[in-house]
């Protein structure tokens, strides 16, 4: 038998107010000595002088303020690697991505991509990545999606919203500060909180299950839990516990995968651009035949916290859009596998999955 050899976030550093070393653990990897550091910034941030006044710009040190009102794109990255050779007669010492799963995932993209000849859609897929990334940093201020530590850059391209799965997606580093998730509004902190609930379920589920991802994936799942069934959702303590939930959540689909949920999630993102956190909770709400008792869970945190999600998403959809949310849907064929097994093609149809989209 021959196992996966994956690699993990060399370093990691958790703490409250941790964020504040942030220009001591990049001086040493600055290239010459002064080879800039490309920031990728969620633009909610633009204007915070709280988070922003304690980054150090140095040399050529620029900060581009990213809107994530949609999910990162390739035409986002490939565009963002044009600018920074363009600018740049060498590449730069590295790339840092402060704020959730889309600014992690296209700071992770944007490392691969400078070093590797092509455009981002090209790496879409498992193991297609030749070259070792530019040193780049992950500084989540949101947590649950677990990019912060996957081996994965969810990108939407134009032909479907795959992953850059690889080993050199990881981030050679990454600060973990539960205090700058303390303004993340309610709905928000719903919904990737449910992310990692929901990536926990799936793999515990999941005919890809071993005792590694399990070890992970039932801590996780167990964070989650005392988080969401809970009335006090924001506290420091939840704050604390939800990170490293998103943490262990991402390690346990390291050796693992996702499920059903995910894969059509990925089908509303890519027609519909509906948000990663959100669209699993719109499919999860109404996939109690694979996964019982975690939807039933799922319902009563939704109920506790008073979360009304959108109805009739798919109502007025014609035939060829349901169509092309099934393709992208039937393309994530490692994630259908974990949820059902090598036969899964026996098992899901295509009526089947369109009827799942017709109750959103």
């Amino acid at each position: 038998m021959s196992y996966k050899n994956f690699p993990m976030v060399p370093r990691v550093i958790f703490g409250r107010g941790s964020f504040n070393q942030l220009n001591e653990i990049i001086a040493p990897n600055r290239l010459d000595g002064k080879a800039p550091f490309i920031y990728l910034i969620d633009d909610v941030f633009k204007d915070n002088a709280w988070l922003i006044s304690r980054i150090t710009l140095s040399h050529d040190d620029v900060i581009h303020y990213i809107s994530t009102k949609e999910e990162p794109k390739t035409s986002q990255v490939d565009k963002l690697v044009s600018q920074i050779k363009t600018t740049y007669p060498t590449n730069p010492s590295g790339i840092i991505g402060i704020g959730g799963g889309s600014i992690l995932d296209l700071a992770k993209a944007v490392s691969i991509v400078l070093t590797n000849p092509g455009e981002s859609k090209d790496y879409q897929g498992w193991d297609l990545v030749e070259n070792k990334a530019l040193y780049h940093v992950g500084v989540p201020t949101i947590s649950g999606t677990g990019a912060e530590v996957s081996r994965t850059a969810i990108l939407t391209g134009p032909d479907r919203k795959l992953g850059i799965n690889s080993d050199y997606t990881p981030f050679d580093q990454v600060i973990l500060d539960p205090e700058l998730t303390k303004d993340v509004p309610k709905d928000q902190w719903f919904y990737t909180g449910m992310d990692c609930y929901i990536h926990c379920v799936e793999s515990l589920k999941g005919t890809f299950l071993n005792e590694f991802s399990k070890s992970y994936g039932e801590k996780s799942l167990d964070l989650c839990k005392e988080i969401f069934l809970n009335k006090d959702l924001n506290t420091q303590l939840a704050q604390d516990k939800l990170m490293m939930a998103s943490w262990h959540g991402g390690m346990s689909i390291a050796y693992s995968q996702v499920g059903v949920a995910h894969a059509l999630s990925y089908g509303l993102s890519y027609h519909l651009g509906i948000k990663h956190g959100i669209g699993n909770c719109l499919v999860f709400d109404h996939l109690e035949e694979y996964y019982p008792e975690g939807v039933a869970v799922f319902k009563e945190m939704k109920s506790l916290h008073h979360i009304n999600l959108p109805k009739g998403i798919c109502s007025n959809l014609e035939a060829h859009e349901f169509d092309i949310m099934i393709n992208v849907a039937l393309g994530l064929e490692p994630l259908w596998e974990n949820a059902l097994g090598e036969n899964w093609k026996n098992i899901i149809t295509r009526d089947k999955i369109k009827a799942i989209y017709k109750k959103i």
